[in-house]
């Protein structure tokens, strides 16, 4: 599964993909595969960007196009 909301919030910060891994606690290359697909992103991560973005994790897995996080209006 590719991540296209989850590269689109980072570039709407304009952030690099090193930032992001840095605040992760990761390597550039592992939050990469992150935005690819072509690893799965741990629940803690997931977690993580979704308050660092003050967003959903249903809106960064494209399970709602709300972006805004439930219970804030």
């Amino acid at each position: 599964m590719f991540f296209q909301r989850l590269k689109d919030l980072r570039e709407d910060r304009d952030l690099l993909q090193k930032d992001v891994a840095e605040m992760l606690g990761i390597s550039q290359t592992v939050y990469s595969r992150y935005e690819r697909g072509f690893q799965t992103i741990p629940v803690p991560h997931l977690i993580k960007l979704a308050d660092f973005y003050q967003t959903s994790t249903d809106y960064i897995l494209g399970r709602t196009n709300r972006r805004t996080p439930y219970g804030r209006r």
